[in-house]
């Protein structure tokens, strides 16, 4: 065998070995969008690790938890409407409508900093 074709392949191996290993690394790590930010208020923590991925418990984008968020899980829709709580102007329920209530976000903000210890992300 020739000594080129046979030093080729010693070289390949253990750089495929090391592509593989990256791909495995970065599927472990996963691929959530997860970013630094910031709440804003003086004396709380400067930074905390925000989750976009809705695999979490806190729907970021809207500022409530995963399993009410009726503006991701279409299927909660039916139930907010059957006991009166919709927003027809925004189309989401009412109690979760920050854009007629600001206010609203207090409760929710409450129960995100009851777990975390940290003021939420606001809602965009």
């Amino acid at each position: 065998m020739n000594w080129n074709h046979m030093s080729q392949g010693l070289l390949f191996g253990p750089f495929l070995a090391v592509v593989l290993l990256s791909f495995v690394l970065i599927a472990l790590n996963g691929c959530g969008k997860s970013e630094t930010a910031s709440d804003g208020t003086a004396g709380s923590p400067s930074v905390t690790d925000v989750d976009y991925s809705h695999g979490g418990w806190w729907c970021v984008e809207h500022g409530v938890p995963e399993g009410e968020c009726a503006l991701c899980d279409k299927s909660l829709v039916a139930k907010f409407k059957a006991d009166g709580d919709w927003c027809e102007e925004h189309n989401r329920p009412e109690s979760q409508c920050f854009i007629c209530s600001p206010k609203r976000f207090d409760k929710f903000a409450a129960t995100y900093e009851a777990k975390t210890g940290h003021k939420p992300p606001q809602p965009e």
